[in-house]
Order: C-alpha cells, then structure tokens, then sequence
C-alpha cells in the first residue's frame, strides 16, 4: 500500500464533499469562525484546536492545512502583525483553501495568510516551485534524471521553502498520523529546524494506547481515517523529545477514546514543545518498548546536506 497515495485520494474527494467519518467534532470559538465559508467549514477535519496557543505577532506555520480554516482562524489571533503559512500536498484541499482567501483576508481586514504546496515532511521543497523546474527541464533520460535530483538539492539548500529558524510556532491539527511511518523521524525533525530558538510545536492528534498491529495499518481507509497512522501516545511525545525538544507538556488529552478498533483506544492529544536550543540529543529507545515507527537516527537539522533523507 502507498501511503500517501490513500490520504491523497481520500483527502481530494473530502475537499470536494464532506468525509463526517474523518477524525473527531471540535468546538471553536464561534468568534472567528463568522468571516470563514461555510464550504470551508462543512470540509475541516481535525481533532482539537491548536490556534489557543498562538499570540498575537506570532508567525505561524500549519501543518497540514487543508482547507483552511485554521489559518484563517489564526490569521485573526496573530494579527496584522503576523504571519501565517498553510501547507499541504493536496492540490484540491489548496484550490478551496486559495479559492476563498482573498475574500476572508477582506473580511478580516488584512492578508497575512499563504498556502504552499509540499509534504510536511520535507519543508524545504516547494512542490509547485518544483513542478515549474520540471515544465522547463522535463526528465525523459538518466541524464535529465541525475539533474532533477541536483536540482532538488539546490532547491532544499539554497531556495529553502521554509527557511530554518523562522517561525515562531508550528501548528497541525490531526495531520502527523497521516505520514508514512519511515518519515516520521524527518517530519519531527523538520518541525524543530524550522522553529525559532524559543518556539513553539502545538500539535493535536490522535494516538493510539497500544501499538497498531500489521493487519490495521495495512487498511487504506483506516490509514486515510486517521488510525493506522496512529503513534502510542508514549512514543508521540518522545518523538518530541528526540528531535531536540527541551520541554513537552500536554495540553489536552480526550478522557474518552474517540474509537476503539480490536481493543485498541484511540483518543485525540494536543502536545506543546518548546525549543530551547538547536542541539538535538541523542535519546537511546526506551528499553523493552517498540519505537520502530520512528526511526532513531534523529540528527541536527541544521547540519543537513541538503538530501531528503538525511535528516
């Protein structure tokens, strides 16, 4: 099964009518939920409210954006004064998003928000800056192959989509379950490279209070359905902890599994890490516990040669 061929599908037919069976109701504050379409509204699909932790001037990245909603929700947090980035892979959950956004900035009264198109785990290339690069240098040999992958390099080094060290918080709502469990260790990690010393990872989603067996992570529904995905909530924090967070607090924890599949809870968690400094640790895996969903080869960032893989 292709990953992220499943979320893609499923996601696409979700922005373009509502999926109910995607991840768990959340409450907002109906305050800034006024200036947003109700199209948006009706296809947002998350498991807890990350924008509650944002602050007035803040840069904000969201992870995962989707639709939309919870930039244009944060836009009004942030202010004038900020900044607020959306990116996501989807091309159908980016048209809705961009459809509406110079309506909503008006409403608002400022245009603080973008959307970008790249896989959350590789923030430094531009997906569509890359779809430019292969229009006018299309790959048809070997040869043209080997200069698609030294312009891939460039792109990350020199023309990084997000620069390292520039936001000041990264949010995601119900979207890191969704990546391929052998890039979870480089998602983690580019969330740290981005952050400014001092910044913040509020991160809701789901985790799971037993590690997902082989049968329900090979479903494709259940992978685009936010489970199979899932992270224990012991190794979800550690994750934390291994990519370089100094300080990892839960902010919020459901009492009450959102769905229990072969005795399996799985609940939503908002998670709040800070980054301290931009050493990494090397933190050894917890002794008698599994942690083969994230890889343990957390490295600096910011020592990153440029490849996707390295960090």
């Amino acid at each position: 099964m292709n990953v992220e061929n499943a979320v893609s599908a499923r996601y696409s037919a979700a922005a373009r009518e509502r999926d109910g069976a995607l991840c768990c109701p959340v409450t907002y504050d109906p305050k800034y939920l006024n200036v947003i379409p109700q199209e948006i509204l009706e296809r947002d699909y998350g498991c807890g409210d990350p924008s509650r932790y944002v602050r007035p001037g803040d840069t904000v990245l969201d992870l995962g954006s989707g639709g939309g909603k919870m930039c244009f929700i944060v836009s009004q947090i942030v202010g004038c004064d900020g900044r607020v980035i959306g990116v996501d892979m989807n091309e159908d959950m980016l048209a809705l998003a961009r459809k509406h956004q110079d309506a909503v900035g008006r409403a608002i009264g400022w245009h603080n928000v973008e959307f970008r198109r790249a896989r959350i785990q590789d923030l430094a290339l531009d997906l569509e800056r890359l779809d430019a690069e292969l229009k006018r240098q299309p790959i048809d040999s070997a040869r043209t192959f080997l200069e698609a992958e030294q312009r891939l390099t460039r792109l990350r080094r020199t023309d990084s989509m997000i620069a390292s060290h520039s936001v000041d918080v990264v949010i995601s709502n119900c979207v890191l379950n969704l990546v391929d469990p052998l890039a979870k260790g480089q998602l983690f990690s580019e969330i740290f490279r981005v952050l400014k010393v001092g910044g913040r990872a509020v991160i809701s989603d789901v985790v799971s209070d037993r590690s997902v067996p082989a049968a329900l992570a090979e479903n494709p529904e259940l992978w685009s359905g936010c489970i199979s995905g899932a992270l224990t909530e012991t190794d979800f924090v550690d994750a934390f902890g291994r990519a370089g967070f100094a300080r990892v607090e839960t902010r919020q924890r459901q009492a009450k599994p959102w769905r229990v599949l072969e005795g399996i809870e799985f609940r939503a968690i908002t998670i709040e890490a800070i980054k301290e400094s931009t050493a990494v640790p090397l933190w050894p895996a917890s002794a008698g516990r599994k942690s083969a969903a994230i890889p343990l080869n957390f490295s600096n960032p910011d020592s990153c040669s440029g490849e996707s893989k390295c960090c």
